[in-house]
């Protein structure tokens, strides 16, 4: 189960690679594209946020650090879930939960 903050916005993915992986093992943005395999402006812009986390990108970033690829898409749907939970706010409240005998049951 993926967690998501409610009082601040999660990290971004890109902010936990520069922060947590590229600067306390001194690498740059541009040996990281090379090392992973990808052009450098992916890893820039994921970097400075600009860019969502791919699976592929997962995959690679698990790669080279020796994470699990669910490491890294985790920081992205918590990312994720936290804006989405902010814009559909006032629509989300519109929403009346269903009555426990009343909820679908799956199978």
């Amino acid at each position: 189960m993926v967690t998501v903050p409610t009082h601040r916005p999660p990290s971004h993915p890109g902010e936990m690679l520069l922060e947590e992986f590229l600067e306390p093992l001194g690498i740059t943005q541009t040996d990281l594209a090379e090392r992973i395999g990808v052009p450098f402006q992916r890893v820039n812009s994921l970097v400075n946020g600009r860019r969502a986390l791919t699976p592929d990108t997962a995959l690679r970033l698990s790669r080279v650090f020796g994470t699990t690829p669910g490491f890294w898409m985790n920081h992205q749907l918590r990312w994720d879930l936290y804006h989405a939970q902010v814009e559909a706010k006032v629509e989300l409240k519109r929403i009346k939960p269903l009555r426990r005998k009343d909820r679908v049951t799956a199978g």
